[in-house]
């Protein structure tokens, strides 16, 4: 395997330790949704950049991919 897919190999799997810690660690907290959102959102950017090629891709898709995924963010955290 090619260093880049270790190095999000590994980045996946500590974000995924991480989020499995805060949940079982902070048990009712308001910091707590907010947070496990953005190192899902983390996981979802480094999926899509890395494995779908969208790191190759035209700057537009690049831009629509991350500002929907912004503008998902706000919306479910901020309804919440």
């Amino acid at each position: 395997m090619k260093k880049p897919l270790n190095l999000t190999f590994v980045l996946l799997i500590l974000f995924t330790f991480t989020t499995a810690y805060i949940a079982d660690a902070f048990a009712v907290s308001t910091f707590v949704g907010p947070l496990i959102m953005v190192l899902a959102a983390f996981k979802f950017l480094l999926v899509a950049f890395q494995f779908m090629e969208l790191k190759k891709a035209h700057l537009f898709w690049k831009t629509s991919i991350i500002l929907t995924l912004v503008l998902l963010l706000v919306l479910i955290v901020g309804l919440k």
